[in-house]
């Protein structure tokens, strides 16, 4: 059985940092991602990794704030948040998947909440 388990997330003011993690097991996936959805809004992209982590990808309105890494040995991804603000309260969720927008597995999400 597959399965992606985030944690990390929480309460924290703007300005503080986060860093979450997702353990995923059943499997391995060559690229593994974060997404983010807050209350109203569509999911949207919020950074991605490569197996070898050479490659990282981020949405434009996080570049410089958050750093996705992973740990193939412990089969985890990160997401390291900094400088968060009150607009990146948002339910996280951790996704495995092959390249592109081939995402196959998906968490259950862990919230994240940024007080002002």
């Amino acid at each position: 059985q597959v399965q992606l388990v985030e944690s990390g997330g929480g309460l924290v003011q703007a300005g503080g940092s986060l860093r979450l993690s997702c353990a995923a097991s059943g499997r391995t996936f060559s690229t593994m991602g974060w997404f983010r959805q807050a209350p109203g809004k569509e999911r949207e992209f919020v950074a991605a990794i490569s197996w070898s982590g050479s490659s990282t990808y981020s949405a434009d309105s996080m570049k410089g704030r958050f750093t996705i890494s992973r740990d193939n040995a412990k089969n985890t991804v990160y997401l390291q948040m900094n400088s968060l603000k009150p607009e990146d309260t948002a339910v996280y969720y951790c996704a495995g998947g092959s390249g592109g927008s081939n995402w196959y597995y998906w968490g259950q999400g862990t919230q994240v909440t940024v007080s002002s």
